[in-house]
């Protein structure tokens, strides 16, 4: 039996090839601890720096900001909470938006137990934080503003450069959650003016378990664990070297291939909505039509139920739901509701996301493979 075509690639990427042969010999010969001061630790020291280089080339900042984490969550974690605990004698208010992923949003639900407030922003229609609602926002105890750099689920970019300037204007702490924006837009932090950038490994073809935290000079969050003096005393652990390798090795790689990897997802992003637009009555796309992630197409079909679809579908393609239905009850995601996308249209959504190993061929079998699942369960 073939593999169903994955188009979920914002869920999770596959380790790229050569991502696999750079951590190949720290698996199979250099085990040794980077800690260590004897021969054994050289080897992984030096790869463990080198890594740090190359993820700090992708963000154009110094390699002494990059701290290496577990992944996505652990760094979005350090960052909110690092922040909000060091600065809490200045503050106790943070600002964030509403289709945050949850490892943004439950971090600031948690710090409430602190005696931490936050403000949380709607967006519009295409997914949108509007700049004048973070200028309203502000208080004078306000101390973190974490707005994601792209969604997730419709692939919004936000206007990150614009909030950030608004941020260090009030000097305030400017966060990012970019882990599906990384290897597919650009995301150097001067441009953008944050002080905080997450990564997550497995977003952009490393593996899964790593993940980077990008922190300005001279910001100093709380450290997240605390132990021996990993990672400069940022980040207690014995570094997982292999891991941390692949990351690097997978940032190197996003920042030479960024602009060709990124005209080749949009182009056969655009083929797949094409395809479908001129095949299926009643098909809505979510999202912001221009700046959004080139991989990414969100799109609601009316007066279908989206696990419905994806049971038929589900040995053929795979992809990710927006809504399930289950025993007379609608289960919309987080970010459909604060978009205020209608029940009847929210209930069939599906995203699909493309990635680097992603064909042509695929993605026109895939196209067939929904439309005739649509015109199905239609009758």
């Amino acid at each position: 039996m073939n593999k169903p075509i994955y188009l979920d690639y914002n869920a999770t990427t596959p380790i790229a090839p050569e991502v696999i042969e750079a951590m190949r010999p720290f698996i199979e010969e250099h085990f040794g601890n980077p800690s260590s001061s004897h021969w054994f630790g050289a080897e992984p020291k030096r790869a463990v720096e080198k890594a740090r280089e190359q993820v700090a080339y992708l963000l154009q900042c110094a390699s002494e900001e990059i701290i290496f984490t577990s992944g996505g969550t652990e760094s979005n974690n350090h960052a909110i909470k690092g922040i909000a605990l060091a600065m809490k004698d200045r503050g106790n208010h943070i600002i964030t938006c509403a289709i945050e992923h949850p490892a943004v949003l439950e971090v600031c639900r948690a710090l409430v137990e602190f005696g931490f407030e936050t403000t949380v922003l709607p967006v519009n229609n295409e997914g949108l934080v509007n700049p004048d609602d973070v200028k309203t926002a502000i208080r004078a105890e306000t101390v973190l503003i974490t707005i994601m750099h792209a969604n997730n689920e419709v692939g919004t970019i936000q206007p990150i450069a614009e909030i950030g300037e608004i941020a260090r204007k009030h000097d305030i702490v400017m966060h990012t959650d970019a882990a599906q924006s990384v290897g597919k837009i650009p995301t150097q932090v001067d441009p953008l003016f944050v002080d905080l950038l997450s990564i997550a490994g497995h977003k952009l073809y490393a593996p899964k378990g790593v993940g980077a935290l990008y922190v300005r000079e001279p910001v100093n969050p709380v450290r997240f664990c605390h132990g021996a003096g990993q990672e400069r005393g940022r980040r207690a652990g014995t570094e997982n070297v292999a891991l941390i390798v692949g990351l690097g090795r997978a940032c190197e790689s996003a920042a030479i291939n960024l602009e060709q990897h990124s005209v080749e997802m949009r182009m056969l992003r655009d083929r797949l909505y094409d395809t479908l637009l001129h095949n299926v009555p009643e098909l809505k796309r979510n999202g912001h039509p221009e700046l959004t992630l080139p991989n990414t197409l969100n799109i609601s079909f009316k007066g279908i139920e989206a696990d419905k679809l994806l049971e038929k579908i589900a040995d053929t393609v795979a992809i990710s739901a927006g809504a399930a239905c289950h025993s007379d009850t609608v289960h919309i995601s987080h970010v459909l509701k604060a978009m205020a996308v209608e029940e009847e249209w929210a209930k069939g959504t599906l995203r699909f996301s493309v990635g680097r190993m992603t064909t042509t061929e695929q993605i026109d079998s895939a196209a067939e493979v929904v439309i005739t699942a649509v015109k199905k369960l239609r009758g």
